[in-house]
Order: structure tokens, then sequence, then C-alpha cells
């Protein structure tokens, strides 16, 4: 009979922070990401605009490992259209780096090393 691993129901950052409060020791790796996404538009919202949107969302991989087991969590950050301004691109790379700061500061809180990584 396989072993059923202690983590393969953990699904947020917070569980994780949790067990290392818990004495647990945990190991994590981050991975930022900007995604490319098409929005569906539903029909007949207006005739001017199109069938789909360009979008991007801003996400971090968390690989966090518990002695063996190894377990990805992906939390998006924010999303935005392909077609924004420069100004909102900034602004928004601004708001999603300020949320990293918040995960971060309660990682180090929970004693989890990891290295900091921004957009």
């Amino acid at each position: 009979m396989e072993k059923v691993s202690e983590i393969s129901n953990y699904g947020r950052i917070e569980d994780f922070i949790a067990l290392a409060e818990g004495g647990k020791e945990v190991k994590l790796e981050i991975k930022l990401k900007k995604q490319l996404v098409a929005q569906r538009v539903p029909p007949g919202i207006t005739e001017d605009m199109k069938d789909e949107i360009d979008m991007y969302l801003l996400t971090a991989d968390y690989v966090f490992k518990v002695g063996k087991d190894m377990k990805l969590v992906t939390k998006v950050y924010i999303f935005g259209s392909s077609e924004e301004s420069p100004d909102s691109v900034k602004i928004n790379k601004s708001i999603t780096n300020a949320r990293l700061k918040t995960d971060y500061q309660r990682l180090r809180d929970a004693k989890i090393p990891f290295e900091e990584k921004y957009f």
C-alpha cells in the first residue's frame, strides 16, 4: 500500500505557514510568471467588441518541500489587458510586488527559507 503524502491535500500558502509554525521544516522555491491568456467575451454585449480579449496574469509558483514531499501552489496576483497603457502595466506590477512583499513577510515570520523575487 502506498503511503499518502502528508501535504497531498494542501493547496494554499497558509497551509504551509501553519505547518512551519507547528514545527515542521518547510523549504520553498518561488518562480514568477507572466501568462498570456484569452478572455472570451459573451456574444451580444456590444457589436464593436472582439470575441476574445488578450489578457495576462502575473502569477507565482510556490514549490514547497516538506521532507521528501513536494507541492506546487500557484497564486494569481493580478490580471490585466494586453492593450493597457504602459502606465497601467507599471501600476499592476507595483500592486503585484506589494502583494508579494506581504506574502513574503508571512513566510519569513514562519521561518520558511526562500529567495525573494519580484516582477
